[in-house]
Protein backbone atom coordinates (compact mmCIF):
# COMPACT_ATOMS: atom_id res chain seq x y z
CA UNK A 1 0.00 0.00 0.00
CA UNK A 2 3.07 2.19 0.80
CA UNK A 3 4.51 1.44 -2.29
CA UNK A 4 1.74 2.79 -4.10
CA UNK A 5 1.19 5.69 -2.20
CA UNK A 6 4.56 6.80 -2.59
CA UNK A 7 4.28 5.63 -7.16
CA UNK A 8 1.02 7.94 -7.16
CA UNK A 9 2.73 10.76 -5.43
CA UNK A 10 6.30 10.76 -6.25
CA UNK A 11 5.84 9.35 -9.49
CA UNK A 12 6.08 10.91 -13.36
CA UNK A 13 3.72 8.47 -14.88
CA UNK A 14 0.56 9.21 -16.86
CA UNK A 15 -1.48 7.16 -13.95
CA UNK A 16 -0.02 9.38 -11.49
CA UNK A 17 -0.58 12.64 -13.40
CA UNK A 18 -4.71 11.71 -14.03
CA UNK A 19 -4.76 10.57 -9.90
CA UNK A 20 -3.67 14.00 -9.24
CA UNK A 21 -5.80 15.68 -11.44
CA UNK A 22 -8.45 13.94 -10.14
CA UNK A 23 -7.64 15.05 -6.45
CA UNK A 24 -7.45 18.34 -7.58
CA UNK A 25 -10.57 17.82 -9.54
CA UNK A 26 -12.44 16.62 -6.24
CA UNK A 27 -11.26 19.75 -4.69
CA UNK A 28 -13.03 21.93 -7.67
CA UNK A 29 -15.84 19.80 -7.37
CA UNK A 30 -16.16 20.74 -3.66
CA UNK A 31 -16.22 24.34 -4.32
CA UNK A 32 -18.24 23.60 -7.41
CA UNK A 33 -21.22 21.64 -5.13
CA UNK A 34 -20.40 24.53 -2.25
CA UNK A 35 -21.06 27.82 -4.95
CA UNK A 36 -23.62 26.03 -6.41
CA UNK A 37 -26.18 24.86 -3.26
CA UNK A 38 -24.89 28.70 -1.74
CA UNK A 39 -26.19 30.21 -4.79
CA UNK A 40 -29.49 28.24 -5.07
CA UNK A 41 -30.39 27.46 -1.78
CA UNK A 42 -28.84 30.38 -0.19
CA UNK A 43 -29.87 32.97 -2.49
CA UNK A 44 -32.37 31.62 -4.69
CA UNK A 45 -30.61 31.88 -7.68
CA UNK A 46 -31.85 29.26 -10.90
CA UNK A 47 -29.46 26.35 -10.67
CA UNK A 48 -28.86 27.23 -14.78
CA UNK A 49 -26.96 30.24 -13.74
CA UNK A 50 -26.14 29.32 -10.46
CA UNK A 51 -23.78 26.59 -12.04
CA UNK A 52 -22.09 28.64 -14.25
CA UNK A 53 -21.07 30.49 -11.74
CA UNK A 54 -20.18 27.24 -9.59
CA UNK A 55 -17.94 25.94 -12.79
CA UNK A 56 -16.11 29.01 -13.11
CA UNK A 57 -15.03 28.82 -9.53
CA UNK A 58 -13.97 25.59 -9.88
CA UNK A 59 -11.91 26.10 -12.85
CA UNK A 60 -9.75 28.65 -11.12
CA UNK A 61 -9.11 26.52 -8.02
CA UNK A 62 -8.31 23.39 -10.70
CA UNK A 63 -6.11 25.71 -12.62
CA UNK A 64 -4.14 27.28 -9.69
CA UNK A 65 -3.57 23.51 -7.93
CA UNK A 66 -3.03 21.93 -11.71
CA UNK A 67 -0.37 24.73 -12.18
CA UNK A 68 1.56 23.92 -8.68
CA UNK A 69 1.17 20.71 -7.79
CA UNK A 70 -0.25 18.23 -11.18
CA UNK A 71 1.81 20.21 -13.72
CA UNK A 72 4.19 21.80 -11.69
CA UNK A 73 6.87 22.42 -15.02
CA UNK A 74 4.10 24.02 -16.08
CA UNK A 75 5.08 27.10 -14.24
CA UNK A 76 7.86 27.79 -16.77
CA UNK A 77 5.28 28.56 -19.10
CA UNK A 78 3.68 32.34 -19.26
CA UNK A 79 0.70 32.14 -16.99
CA UNK A 80 -1.51 33.99 -18.68
CA UNK A 81 -1.11 31.16 -22.22
CA UNK A 82 -1.80 28.31 -19.98
CA UNK A 83 -4.59 29.82 -18.16
CA UNK A 84 -5.98 31.10 -21.78
CA UNK A 85 -5.63 27.20 -23.31
CA UNK A 86 -6.61 25.92 -20.00
CA UNK A 87 -9.66 28.01 -19.74
CA UNK A 88 -10.42 27.17 -23.17
CA UNK A 89 -10.46 23.54 -22.73
CA UNK A 90 -12.91 24.04 -19.74
CA UNK A 91 -15.07 26.48 -21.10
CA UNK A 92 -15.84 23.95 -23.88
CA UNK A 93 -15.80 21.53 -21.03
CA UNK A 94 -18.68 23.82 -19.20
CA UNK A 95 -20.62 23.37 -22.17
CA UNK A 96 -20.79 19.79 -21.79
CA UNK A 97 -21.14 19.79 -17.88
CA UNK A 98 -24.31 22.41 -18.81
CA UNK A 99 -25.96 20.01 -21.00
CA UNK A 100 -25.36 17.11 -18.81
CA UNK A 101 -26.52 18.98 -15.30
CA UNK A 102 -29.55 20.25 -17.22
CA UNK A 103 -30.52 17.02 -18.96
CA UNK A 104 -29.84 14.60 -16.63
CA UNK A 105 -31.74 16.98 -13.77
CA UNK A 106 -35.04 17.47 -16.00
CA UNK A 107 -35.23 13.94 -17.40
CA UNK A 108 -34.05 11.66 -14.59
CA UNK A 109 -33.03 12.65 -10.92
CA UNK A 110 -36.00 15.04 -10.53
CA UNK A 111 -38.36 12.00 -10.89
CA UNK A 112 -36.10 9.91 -8.73
CA UNK A 113 -34.78 12.60 -6.12
CA UNK A 114 -36.89 15.48 -4.22
CA UNK A 115 -35.32 19.26 -4.19
CA UNK A 116 -32.40 19.70 -3.92
CA UNK A 117 -31.03 16.54 -4.28
CA UNK A 118 -32.15 16.24 -7.53
CA UNK A 119 -29.95 18.33 -9.34
CA UNK A 120 -26.78 17.34 -7.04
CA UNK A 121 -26.95 13.54 -8.69
CA UNK A 122 -27.24 15.95 -12.15
CA UNK A 123 -24.31 17.76 -11.14
CA UNK A 124 -22.40 14.81 -9.62
CA UNK A 125 -22.62 12.99 -13.49
CA UNK A 126 -21.94 15.76 -15.46
CA UNK A 127 -18.81 16.36 -12.93
CA UNK A 128 -17.46 13.18 -13.44
CA UNK A 129 -18.20 13.08 -17.23
CA UNK A 130 -16.34 16.16 -17.85
CA UNK A 131 -13.30 15.08 -15.81
CA UNK A 132 -11.91 12.61 -18.69
CA UNK A 133 -12.57 15.37 -21.35
CA UNK A 134 -10.72 18.37 -19.36
CA UNK A 135 -8.05 15.81 -17.98
CA UNK A 136 -7.32 14.06 -21.94
CA UNK A 137 -7.77 17.55 -23.32
CA UNK A 138 -5.47 19.54 -21.12
CA UNK A 139 -2.82 16.98 -21.25
CA UNK A 140 -2.53 16.84 -24.79
CA UNK A 141 -2.76 21.00 -25.23
CA UNK A 142 -2.21 23.02 -22.19
CA UNK A 143 0.14 20.87 -20.79
CA UNK A 144 1.84 18.58 -24.03
CA UNK A 145 5.12 18.18 -23.91
CA UNK A 146 5.75 18.00 -19.78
Amino acid sequence: MFKLFALVFNGNGELTRFIKFAIVGTIGAIVDFGVLNLLVLGVGMPKEYANLISVSCAILSNFTWNRLWTFPESRERPVHTQFGQFALVNIIGLGINQIVFLSTDEFIFQHLFPHPIDYNFAKATAIVLVLFWNFFANRHWTYRGI
